[in-house]
C-alpha cells in the first residue's frame, strides 16, 4: 500500500490553487489547502479540505500555518505547491517603492521564507516535492506589468539556483509556467491599478483606458485561455514521476515564447512583444 502523500498548495481560494486542491484530494492525497481570507478558508472546510490560513505577506501567518501544518501530519510533509500570487498592473515609472515591495513580499519573499521552514522537513525524510507556480511572464516581459514581470523572473532565479543545491537530496524542485488561464486574476490585478496607480496623472493616461477594459472584459481576454485543469495536469506530473522536470509550460504562448526567446534577437522580442501589448490595450 502506498504511503498518504500529503501536500501543502498555497492560493486556494479559486483558480489554480483550488482546482488544484479538488483534484489532488480526488486521487488521494491529503490535502492543506491554504487561503489568506478567513471566509475563504471557512469555505473550503466546508467543502471538506483541510484549509489553513496563510498570509504570504505576513511571516506569522506563514510561521504559524507551518506549526498546524506539521502537527497535524507528526511532522511530515510529501508536497509544496507554491501558488498564491497576484499581479500588480503599471507601468515601471508609475511604480512606488511600497507598491513593487508589496508585489514581491507575496510573490517572491513569501515563497522563500514557506518553502525554507519545509525544507528540513524534506530533508529529513529524504524525498519531497517543491512546486513553484511560474508565468510565462517569468520568462518574457510585457510592458505595464513590470512588478508581476520581476517577481516572476526572480522566482525563476532562485528556483533554478535551489534546484542545483538540492541535487542528492531526494527532495526535487520543478517550475510550472502557465500562459493564460481562467481564474480571477484580471479581476484582482484591476482593482490594484485602480488602487496603487495614478492613471490621470501619467504619460500612459491613454494606455491605462485601453487596460482598464482589458481588465474589465467579461470571458478571455486573451486567446489561447485555459482552464486551471490544464496547470494541474503537469503538477500532477511534478508530484508523481520518479524523473520531474525542471519545467513545465503550459498553453500555446509559453511553448511560443519559451522557443522564440532562444533563436530572436533581443529587438526581435521586443518587437513582437510591443506589439502584442499595443493590440491588447486598445
Amino acid at each position: 500500500m502506498r504511503k498518504e502523500r500529503t501536500i501543502l498548495i498555497t492560493g486556494c481560494s479559486s483558480g489554480i490553487g483550488y482546482s488544484a486542491a479538488r483534484t489532488l484530494l480526488e486521487r488521494g492525497y491529503r490535502v492543506f489547502a491554504s487561503a489568506r481570507k478567513p471566509d475563504d478558508v471557512e469555505r473550503l472546510r466546508a467543502e471538506g479540505l483541510e484549509a489553513l490560513q496563510l498570509d504570504l505577506s505576513d511571516s506569522d501567518s506563514i510561521k504559524a500555518a507551518v506549526e498546524t501544518l506539521l502537527d497535524k501530519t507528526d511532522g511530515q510533509l510529501y508536497a509544496l505547491f507554491n501558488n498564491g500570487a497576484f499581479g500588480q498592473p503599471g507601468a515601471v515609472e508609475d511604480l512606488s517603492r511600497q507598491v513593487l515591495r508589496e508585489q514581491f513580499e507575496t510573490n517572491l519573499f513569501g515563497w522563500l521564507e514557506l518553502t525554507n521552514l519545509i525544507l528540513p522537513v524534506m530533508r529529513h525524510q529524504g524525498e519531497g516535492r517543491i512546486i513553484q507556480n511560474s508565468s510565462v511572464l517569468g520568462l518574457v516581459a510585457l510592458p505595464f506589468r513590470g512588478a508581476y514581470n520581476s517577481s516572476k523572473f526572480a522566482i525563476e532565479g532562485l528556483s533554478d539556483t535551489l534546484r542545483m543545491e538540492l541535487k542528492g537530496t531526494g527532495v526535487h524542485l520543478s517550475l510550472i509556467e502557465p500562459g493564460p488561464i481562467e481564474s480571477r486574476f484580471r479581476a484582482n490585478a484591476y482593482a490594484l491599478l485602480k488602487k496603487n496607480i495614478d492613471m490621470e496623472n501619467s504619460p500612459f493616461r491613454d494606455k491605462y483606458r485601453g487596460a482598464e477594459k482589458r481588465l474589465q472584459k467579461e470571458g478571455h481576454a486573451a486567446p489561447f485561455t485555459l482552464p486551471p485543469d490544464a496547470v494541474v495536469k503537469k503538477l500532477i506530473h511534478a508530484l508523481e514521476s520518479p524523473h520531474p522536470r525542471a519545467r513545465y509550460y503550459v498553453t500555446f504562448p509559453t511553448y511560443l515564447f519559451g522557443n522564440l526567446k532562444r533563436i530572436l534577437s533581443t529587438r526581435m522580442m521586443d518587437r513582437i512583444l510591443l506589439k502584442i501589448s499595443g493590440a491588447e490595450n486598445r
